[in-house]
Formats: structure tokens, C-alpha cells, sequence
């Protein structure tokens, strides 16, 4: 494969003469890495790409189209697209997860403006997507669309799952209005819904992808069906799952192949957990993931990290994309569909159509690990070298 101005130029065809040629006997190519829900900044897309993720793809934050030409040109940082931020009403989620103390413009992380060291903040709909009627919610995507929002997320919480019952929620009716105004405007839709009802109202509003996996119950053949029926994605975050119910990722922080890239305070971060619901099963979430797989649904890798923060954690950037493909591995699918769930599948549903594969006229961001990750899906980790736009990055 040859590379030159930042794309793929040939496969298979001998190398120009003046080629600087890389060799990896026993190593796999695979497409730069994409997860589809962060909360991100530029730290975190730098950690991300040492990780082989090329992209990111942010559900709450600043980084929108008008505010990321200096990631954008950036080759030491992932790519990323963005929401902007989510329609919730006043007083819903997320603001629950947050200390009372707690400033939510040290990043631009999940809760918070952010933007770069020393921009001005802006008091704009990106930020203040609050809402509670419908003609609110049509105004509100309008704005967030004008804005440079690259989809239009929905936040469908009453805080039950996160340990704050009868938080206020958006109704079937104004969820409905803003999905069917995003859609006129010709925006992807996603949804926050970590319960079944919410992911039923979701589906029932129209929506093109649950940002999450409902992991209040067992899955029942009508909610799959539903789902399936739909045409929705779902990226399944099983990650954040496990953190939410207590499981730490300590034994990633372990693994040499991740703990030399992390901060102490990713380090702490990761090994901690949000711990929020504590009576949820993980082995349910996982035999969700495979009905989903068997009904045809489109699954995609996101992880919804965000910053390093203790009650955040359970997650890093980057490192925990790998931890979701072997999530997906575990709940039955094949390593290879799981690594298109990371990739091409996410690509599609996202409309990123210069990504995700391999193939001549495509970004050059690109992961080459050691080992053979469509039979051992850990390898992953094995990394050697990432691209991002034909920008080489030697793991060592």
C-alpha cells in the first residue's frame, strides 16, 4: 500500500523508488480506529490517537464544526465530529453526574463549553440546549444545526439508571418534534437511553442511533424486534455499563500495552468506576449485544469517556475502544465484526465516507499491530504504528 498526501494512493502496486518503506512481517493493517461516543478535548484526542483512534466522535461538547479547524490540521490529535450539545430539559441529565463544586469548563468535557486554552466562552445554543415543549425543541436544533453540530443528539433520562429517580426527562412529544426537525434539516439523529422505556421512545420518535444500551433489564424479542425494525444503530458503550455498575477497568490499567501511555491521573481514573448501579448485570447487557448482532442491528465501538475525573471513570481514552472489542468478542460475535464496528459500520451510519476502510482514494488513518486481530482480538492493543492523514506515529 502506498501512501502520499495523506491518502491512500495504491494497493498492491510496487512502491515509487524514493518510498520510505515500512515492513511488519506478522503484523495486520487495520483502518484507524473510530469511537462513536466521547466526550473529548485535545488531550484526550492526543491520548486516543496513541491508542490507533483516528477519530472521535463527541456526544456532548464544543468540538463542532465551527470550533475544530485547529484539531482539524492537527496530525498529533484524533479527528473528531460533534453534537454540539444535547436537548435535555432544565434540571436533566447529565447535570446529575456533576459535584455541586464541580466547573464544567475545565475541558470541554462531557458537561462543559471548553473549547481551546483561552477561547472566549460562547453563550449560545450549543451550550444552553435546554428544552421543554416541542416548538422549543424545533428551535433549539435549528440553532444547533446553524451552529455547525454535526448530528443532533437527544438526552431520553430519568435518571433512574444513574441513581436520581424522577429527574425531569424529555416527553414522547417534544422528542418527537425535534428528531422530525432534524431530519427536515437533514441531520442524523442519536439518543442517550439507558433504559428500555427510553430506548422505546426513542425508536417510537424515529431516531437514526441509541448513543447507548438500555441495561435496566434483560432484553425481551419485542424491544430487539423493535430496534431491528427500526433500521436504528446502537453503539452499545458496554464499557460504560460495566462502570456503571461498579467493575473498574484495573485490569486494563494493568496491561503494560496501556499503562505506559497513561497520566497518573488516567491511571486513577480508569481504575475507578461510576458505580452508580450497582444491581445491573453484565452478562444481560452481553446477551443483549448478541441478540442485537442475530437480529441484524448495526453495532457500533463507543465507550462515552470523557475526562479524568474519579467519577467518571472506568474509562480512558483510546484504551477502552479496545476494551469494547473484547466486550463484543465476549458477547459472541466474531473478531472481525467487531472490528468493523470500530471501522466501516461506523463510518456508513456516520456518513464519514473518506474512512473506515482501506481502499485507494481513503484517509490514510491507519493502525498496524503486531499479531492477528481478526482471530485474537486482543491483539489490538499490539500497537506498532498509527497514521493519521499519512502522519506516521511509531509506537515506540
Amino acid at each position: 500500500m502506498v501512501i502520499a498526501d495523506g491518502l491512500i494512493e495504491s494497493i498492491g502496486d510496487h512502491p515509487p523508488v524514493d518510498a520510505q518503506v515500512v515492513e511488519a512481517p506478522g503484523a495486520t493493517l487495520l483502518p484507524g480506529l473510530i469511537d462513536a461516543h466521547v466526550h473529548t478535548d485535545p488531550a484526550g484526542l492526543r491520548l486516543a490517537l496513541q491508542f490507533g483512534v483516528t477519530t472521535e466522535l463527541e456526544m456532548q461538547g464544543a468540538n463542532t464544526a465551527r470550533d475544530r479547524a485547529h484539531i482539524s490540521q492537527d496530525d498529533t490529535l484524533a479527528d473528531v465530529r460533534s453534537a454540539g450539545f444535547g436537548l435535555t430539559p432544565p434540571g436533566g441529565h447529565p447535570e446529575e453526574l456533576f459535584p455541586k463544586d464541580f466547573n464544567p469548563q475545565r475541558g470541554g468535557g462531557r458537561g462543559g463549553p471548553g473549547g481551546r486554552p483561552g477561547a472566549p466562552e460562547r453563550v449560545d445554543p450549543i451550550v444552553r440546549a435546554k428544552v421543554t415543549t416541542p416548538a422549543e425543541a424545533v428551535d433549539v436544533v435549528g440553532q444547533l444545526a446553524r451552529a455547525g453540530s454535526d448530528y443532533i443528539k437527544f438526552m431520553v433520562d430519568d435518571g433512574s439508571v444513574e441513581g436520581h429517580p424522577g429527574l425531569p426527562m424529555l416527553d414522547q412529544a417534544t422528542l418527537n418534534a425535534g428528531v422530525a426537525e432534524a431530519h427536515r434539516l437533514g441531520m442524523l439523529t442519536v439518543a442517550h437511553a439507558l433504559t428500555v422505556e427510553a430506548t422505546q421512545m426513542s425508536i417510537e420518535a424515529g431516531i437514526d442511533g441509541l448513543a447507548h444500551l438500555f441495561m435496566d433489564r434483560p432484553h425481551t424479542p419485542e424491544i430487539i424486534d423493535a430496534i431491528a425494525q427500526s433500521g436504528a444503530f446502537v453503539v452499545a458503550c458496554v464499557v460504560l455499563d460495566a462502570s456503571m455498575m461498579g467493575i473498574t477497568g484495573s485490569a486494563l490499567a494493568d496491561d503494560p500495552r496501556v499503562a505506559g501511555k497513561l497520566s497518573p491521573e488516567w491511571d486513577s481514573t480508569l481504575r475507578s468506576s461510576f458505580n452508580h448501579y450497582p444491581q445491573g448485570r453484565l452478562e444481560d447487557v452481553l446477551a443483549t449485544v448478541r441478540a442485537l448482532e442475530a437480529a441484524g442491528v448495526d453495532l457500533l465501538v463507543g465507550t462515552d469517556v470523557s475526562q479524568p475525573l474519579p467519577f467518571l471513570g472506568g474509562l480512558a481514552h483510546g484504551a477502552s475502544v479496545h476494551q469494547e472489542l473484547q466486550y463484543f468478542v465476549d458477547a459472541g460475535l466474531a473478531p472481525a465484526t467487531a472490528l468493523s464496528a470500530a471501522t466501516a459500520v461506523t463510518a456508513r451510519r456516520f456518513g464519514l465516507t473518506d474512512r473506515g476502510t482501506i481502499a485507494v482514494g481513503q484517509r490514510a488513518d491507519l493502525l498496524l499491530v503486531d499479531g492477528d486481530p481478526t482471530t485474537t482480538i486482543g491483539d489490538t492493543l499490539n500497537v506498532r504504528d498509527v497514521w493519521r492523514r499519512g502522519i506516521r506515529h511509531s509506537a515506540g
